[in-house]
């Protein structure tokens, strides 16, 4: 029998985290059944809900104001559409074969069961941070919540010094650092990579780096820190690598993130290489028919390798929830995989990739050509027309379209999307050279950059082919 149908004639679904997935997840099952047909429980650790991660940059480097812009639905909201949210409330332990879930309130530490018939797990990604010496003290931050961004702004009111070293040089680091440059501190940049943005390739994010040093950005490459050094107040005062120690009145680690999944582990439920959770394409938890998991704590198939691939992105956690909460909600939908689409920018620099970088080709044994050419934003003629580079990847024999990044000034970021597009449909380079897209002076030159690259790239395909 089923476990809440035989007490009050209603399923309950319980969610396990409280931002993009889980409550996107809570709201669309919510809009497919009602509250007398379906109880919603939702735990969130935190004070928060709904709230954009990829905008606390911006709020801490002053460009967003107010922290509550970064909200898309307050508690209240969703508490008023019928789920029962319990802020400040961690779940400690899924008993799979009881279908409950144990929780403890964070200020009181009370614990207490909770039974479901149906669960989705959405306890997204933890900050990663080193086994180093030094590593927790005071004045080190990592950035992952508002509760983090609110921590990282008090210390930065607090302090009397202006150096910051920024740990990492990926999407986080290098936003982080842009945002403390904003408020006034000279900022280094410690990265163990040959050049900063470790998911462009190296010639590409050699722009990347001469445009955070435009800034003023203290960049050090290939470089591993070893030690993070206090002072007599336990206080961080620098981060130590091998070679040298830069002062620091701050530290904000942009090492990354990974999977939070202690929770599905202890739970004995299954995960990948990268420590995410495995789903099928329903985003049920394989294996658990009554059990689904999505945004930063899960594993998607990426479309153009055909691997596993760890991708803790926003705009994925949020497609996620949807699926999950049409399937608990008694609907049917499907989350086939991603291409691996990203954008950032660094000041006026803008930064894009989608598809593979050359040694994710390597790595799933795919030859392949590429090629790299320069354009401009607009019609060289037109006013504002700024400099734009394109790298693109195509298999070899085929002349499938395997990967794009580009750099530039605006307008080039979002060229991307034409890429991403043209990877989910697995078109060839050659095809890409026919699409019709939008031209008019202030917006592209005659032949778009994308479509200068898939020309070059093309050629270099029926080149490596020989003749007929």
């Amino acid at each position: 029998m089923n476990m809440r149908q035989g007490r009050d004639g209603r399923e309950r679904l319980v969610v396990i985290g409280g931002d993009a997935a889980g409550m996107s997840a809570a709201s669309q099952a919510r809009r497919l059944r009602s509250p007398e047909e379906l109880e919603i429980v939702a735990f969130e650790r935190g004070h928060f809900t709904s709230f954009s991660a990829c905008g606390i940059p911006y709020w801490v480097g002053g460009e967003v104001p107010e922290r509550d812009d970064l909200i898309a639905r307050t508690p209240g909201e969703h508490r008023a559409r019928g789920i029962d949210l319990r802020l400040r409330t961690e779940v400690t332990e899924i008993d799979v074969a009881g279908q409950r879930v144990r929780a403890r309130d964070v200020d009181s530490g009370a614990e207490s069961w909770t039974p479901y018939d149906k669960l989705v797990i959405a306890t997204g990604a933890r900050p990663v941070r080193p086994d180093l010496p030094g590593a927790d003290a005071p004045g080190v931050h990592g950035v992952q919540t508002l509760d983090d961004g609110q921590a990282l702004l008090d210390t930065l009111a607090g302090t009397p010094g202006r150096r910051a070293v920024v740990v990492g040089a990926g999407y986080i680091g290098v936003e982080m650092a842009e945002a403390l440059i904003n408020r006034g501190f000279a900022v280094t940049v410690v990265n163990r990579g040959r050049e900063p943005m470790s998911t462009l390739d190296p010639d590409m994010g050699r722009m990347v780096h001469r445009a955070m040093e435009g800034l003023g950005i203290t960049m050090v490459n290939d470089a591993e820190v070893t030690e993070i050094l206090t002072g007599a107040d336990g206080r961080v005062r620098a981060v130590a690598t091998e070679d040298a120690a830069y002062p620091a009145d701050v530290v904000v680690l942009g090492i990354g993130v990974r999977p939070e999944t202690a929770l599905a582990r202890a739970a004995g439920l299954p995960l990948g290489t990268h420590g995410g959770l495995l789903t099928d394409l329903a985003m049920r938890v394989r294996g658990h028919g009554n059990i689904w998991a999505g945004g930063d704590c899960v594993e998607v198939l990426n479309l153009v390798s055909g691997q596993e691939q760890y991708v803790p992105l926003g705009t994925h956690a949020n497609k996620h929830g949807q699926v999950i909460g049409t399937n608990a909600g008694g609907g049917y939908a499907t989350f086939p995989g991603v291409v691996g689409t990203a954008v950032s920018k660094v000041c006026d620099l803008e930064i894009a990739r989608t598809g593979l970088r050359e040694k994710d080709a390597r790595r799933v044994g795919l030859r392949f050509e590429a090629v790299t050419i320069e354009s401009t934003s607009r019609a060289g003629y037109y006013p504002g027309a700024a400099p734009m580079t394109v790298k693109m990847l195509a298999e070899s024999r085929t002349g499938r379209l395997l990967g794009v990044q580009i750099v530039g000034r605006e307008g080039a970021a979002k060229r991307v999307d034409v890429a991403a597009v043209a990877l989910t449909a697995r078109m060839t380079v050659e095809q890409m050279t026919a699409l019709d897209l939008g031209y008019a002076p202030p917006f592209s030159p005659v032949w778009d950059p994308v479509l200068v690259a898939a020309r070059k790239a093309a050629a270099r395909v029926r080149g490596a082919q020989g003749p007929s």
